[in-house]
């Protein structure tokens, strides 16, 4: 699992009540980056070609396609600024998603609401160490469903499944017995 710098840690403590235990805290895996870098460094190579083979009383196109790559490198780092602030946290209470850079967003679901967990690796995931978590709550709509591209998607998937439905999980039909019977 991926430390949490200072700083990060205190982006995410704000959302999180005073009771609360993090359990986990992640950042979503580098390959999220991949398809952006792919498309700056392809874009490098287009203007560079464009550069030496297009004569020189064309510069409106060369103009053009450097252009092009500063706007593909343009994205490619706010893409890394938006990673930055893409943050997964696992509590004793909650799922929680904070993202967004010029927008917050955060996308919680109680852990007690958790019927169901799909857990998805894809080849590229068990080559780089990434996977996916779908998560289900009794047939309803929710801000969390999906988180992809999560590092280190064996051990979360433990520490995930053990706070949901392990004998004192939140989900598991002991956890619900004992709290209904303290509500009583």
């Amino acid at each position: 699992m991926e430390a949490v710098s200072p700083g990060g840690r205190a982006r995410v403590e704000r959302y999180l009540l005073p009771n609360e235990r993090v359990v986990i805290t992640v950042r979503r895996h580098w390959a999220v980056l991949l398809p952006q870098a792919t498309i700056a460094v392809g874009a490098f190579v287009l203007a560079a070609w464009v550069d030496v083979r297009l004569p020189s009383d064309v510069p409106a196109v060369r103009d053009l396609a450097w252009w092009g790559f500063l706007a593909a490198l343009g994205w490619a780092l706010w893409r890394v600024l938006e990673r930055a602030n893409d943050w997964f946290v696992v509590t004793d209470e909650r799922l929680l998603r904070s993202y967004g850079l010029l927008t917050r967003k955060v996308a919680i679901m109680p852990l007690m609401k958790v019927t169901d967990m799909s857990y998805n690796v894809s080849p590229a995931g068990r080559l780089l160490g990434y996977g996916e978590f779908l998560f289900e709550s009794a047939g309803q709509d929710q801000a969390l469903r999906s988180v992809a591209y999560l590092p280190d998607s064996g051990q979360l998937f433990a520490v995930l499944s053990t706070e949901l439905f392990g004998p004192e999980g939140v989900a598991s039909s002991r956890h619900r017995r004992r709290r209904l019977a303290a509500e009583d």
